[in-house]
């Protein structure tokens, strides 16, 4: 069987391309897109991610001004720094990175940025407007993995897709989607969890599965059928002998499976380099409705 390998590079270039027509109409009207990242506290891949972000924006001529906190901070003086950021007119969109410290309550932090700033689709109302059809931000990781499937021709419609992970940030948004009359989408749509009894029997029927649970190397050949079309959204470190200490790897065994599938997403290279890019997209898209909005 030959495997088609689902690179997230050629698609976040493409998007990039179209992104840039996008950045060079806005600053025909003096806008720069700009992004607002705010990291509470010192963990280490939280500060990759945000520099990653930060090195993007900048490369693309957009904006990302980084907002270190310490992680003591408060609720009360976080929620207060996210309300000048919503006022501020040169600010179009606002990151909190995740995780946050145990003491912030993720969901009231989340809950306090601007719908319309909130470039990673978190907001209750913005979920909200993903589940009635009419999305606003479409969070960036499902968003890349629609514009994935969408490039390489995997059709979903009256397709039983199953998902596993019931995150709010990968596996709920793309049950919403999938399910939905959406260009991508039409699909039903199968989400299975820690609760799930007997998993393969659902992972076994699927014609497409998206892994987004966190658990490296989760997913083997065993448990799904010839000629299945797989999305990774999994990043993980496991140690080994190399220079570097550890290799990285997704949720899915993709040497045991890689002989049953129709195509799959590597780990790294797969989902990762669309999410930061629709990241991008999604920026650019506040600023554009900022300038519809005030013209």
């Amino acid at each position: 069987m030959s495997v088609k390998i689902l690179s997230g590079h050629p698609v976040a270039e493409k998007h990039k391309q179209l992104i840039g027509k996008r950045i060079d109409l806005l600053k025909k009207e003096n806008i720069v897109p700009t992004l607002a990242a705010i990291l509470v506290g010192d963990d280490p891949a939280s500060k990759i991610y945000v520099n990653t972000k930060h090195k993007i924006f900048t490369k693309h001529n957009c904006k990302s001004i980084v907002y270190e906190k310490n992680s003591v901070i408060t609720e009360s003086d976080l929620i207060s720094f996210i309300d000048s950021l919503n006022l501020d007119s040169n600010i179009h969109g606002i990151l909190v990175q995740l995780p946050l410290p145990k003491h912030l309550d993720e969901k009231k932090i989340l809950s306090s940025i601007d719908p319309n700033k909130d470039v990673d689709g978190f907001h209750p109302i913005n979920v909200g407007k993903i589940l009635i059809g009419t999305p606003n931000f479409i969070p960036c990781t499902p968003y890349g993995c629609l514009e994935i499937l969408k490039f390489y021709k995997i059709n979903v419609r009256s397709k039983h897709v199953v998902i596993l992970g019931r995150s709010n940030i990968v596996g709920k948004p793309l049950m919403a989607l999938l399910s939905q009359k959406f260009e991508v989408g039409n699909a039903t749509v199968t989400i299975c969890h820690t609760g799930t009894p007997d998993l393969k029997l659902y992972t076994r029927i699927a014609d497409i599965i998206i892994v987004a649970i966190g658990i490296p190397l989760f997913l083997k050949s065993n448990m799904v059928k010839n000629g299945v079309d797989i999305i990774d959204v999994g990043i993980n470190r496991l140690k080994d002998d190399s220079k570097k200490g550890y290799r990285i790897v997704g949720d899915v065994d993709y040497e045991d499976i890689i002989g049953k599938v129709n195509s799959i997403t590597p780990v790294p290279g797969g989902v990762g380099p669309m999410t930061i890019t629709m990241l991008l997209s999604n920026t650019v898209l506040a600023a554009e409705r900022k300038l519809l909005k005030e013209t």
